[in-house]
């Protein structure tokens, strides 16, 4: 059986959307002294992943709740970026379908597609660079912003990755 594009198009968003709401969801579980069993489980959970995903150093985290989050402030960055690309991306793309170019396809290439992530990876160097260079660590929300354009390029190839082709 083979899923239908638009199917595997919802599925993205929608994982997305659900990964980025957990964070903020499993930081707050974290910090009930007493969590029913469920949600206890959901936020271990979340927590279990984010360690697969990600270093979890709590100097470059984001504390909410007074408990820290899953994932670091870079990598919280780029689940945002990634969720709000793969929401708004088919809005956008109804709205100027002229003007939105993917660059997976219309001409786009492969090439095209790794031009994008490479530039997208830039604000995140800068702020190593920077803080290999000086010895300080930039605040977390810079790191959180440097991968937000990583999510939104990644969102925006695989979602441009999986359009439809017109049947013809």
């Amino acid at each position: 059986m083979t899923w239908p594009i638009r199917t595997l198009r919802r599925a993205f968003a929608g994982a997305a959307a659900t990964w980025f709401v957990a964070l903020p969801l499993a930081t707050f579980a974290s910090s009930r002294p007493y969590p029913p069993t469920p949600v206890y489980l959901l936020s271990f959970g979340t927590y279990l992943v984010g360690s697969l995903l990600c270093h979890q150093r709590p100097e470059r985290s984001f504390f909410l709740f007074g408990s820290q989050m899953p994932v670091c402030a870079r990598c919280f960055g780029i689940y945002a970026g990634a969720a709000l690309a793969a929401i708004a991306l088919p809005f956008v793309a109804r709205l100027k379908p002229s003007r939105v170019r993917s660059p997976v396809r219309e001409g786009g290439t492969l090439r095209s597609a790794r031009m994008l992530l490479i530039v997208s990876i830039v604000p995140a160097a800068a702020t190593l660079v920077y803080e290999w260079t000086t010895g300080d660590m930039p605040a977390n929300w810079i790191r959180a912003l440097s991968g937000l354009p990583i999510g939104v390029v990644v969102a925006w190839i695989v979602q441009s990755a999986a359009r439809e082709r017109p049947r013809g």
